[in-house]
């Protein structure tokens, strides 16, 4: 009879993905007021809310 397997599997390597920051649409004042909170917390060090804001950006509805 075989021994079980008692140690760990090789690590997983996930892909580094570095997108840009979505641009804010042309005129619209809601992303203008979000790139400006986005560039806030990124010198705070808020990475949550930077992220955030780059979903809502993106979720714009001219799909900017």
């Amino acid at each position: 009879m075989t021994e079980p397997k008692t140690y760990c599997g090789p690590p997983v390597e996930l892909p580094l993905r570095l997108e840009r920051d979505p641009a804010p649409a042309e005129g619209c004042a809601g992303c203008a007021e979000l790139v400006q909170v986005r560039d806030r917390a990124r010198a705070g060090g808020d990475w949550t809310t930077v992220s955030d804001c780059n979903i809502f950006l993106r979720r714009h509805p001219e799909g900017h």
